[in-house]
């Protein structure tokens, strides 16, 4: 039986269990550059661990998605953390999940506004990018060096979301 899934938006507290949200926060703001630059501080921390891992940056383009979508599967990486910061102001969702026994539980799905981003820790489930209404830019922050970093698990029955209202 196909299960459905409701968007959330995307708050720091909400997605406390699987990373950091990336975003304008006054409390670590400071001014740098002679005060002409506003600087958001230590939002996240990138994880690159194993020998001859290293921290990359990114481009990827993400092609949106058309509704009602279907979520077969779930991905996470076990040597890095992930993080994906929008480049065009474009919401898009977020999808992850708990960690149960080794696959992925129920899948929690997040509205993120364009001005936020999202850090997933090392080992936690998500769904491949996921862009809204038009191409998007994303800048990618991750793991790069030896050692398989992608574990897949496919549903056997899949979960449904709705078109996101934005």
């Amino acid at each position: 039986m196909t299960q459905h899934l409701d968007i959330h938006p995307l708050t720091k507290t909400a997605f406390a269990p699987f990373g950091d949200v990336i975003e304008a926060d006054p409390a670590t703001m400071r001014y740098i550059n002679g005060g002409t630059t506003e600087r958001f501080h230590a939002l996240s921390s990138a994880e690159a661990v194993g020998d001859g891992a290293r921290v990359i940056i990114n481009l990827f383009r993400g092609q949106p998605r058309a509704f009602p979508f279907s979520i077969d599967m779930m991905e996470r990486h076990p040597f890095g953390s992930q993080c994906f910061v929008p480049l065009n102001d474009r919401p898009f969702l977020v999808v992850v999940a708990q960690d149960e026994g080794g696959k992925p539980g129920r899948p929690q799905v997040f509205l993120a506004r364009g001005d936020q981003g999202v850090n997933y820790r090392i080992n936690v489930w998500h769904y491949p990018l996921m862009t809204l209404g038009e191409r998007s830019d994303f800048l990618i922050v991750d793991r790069d060096g030896p050692g398989n970093n992608l574990e897949e698990y496919f549903f056997d029955t899949p979960f449904i979301i709705g078109a996101p209202t934005l």
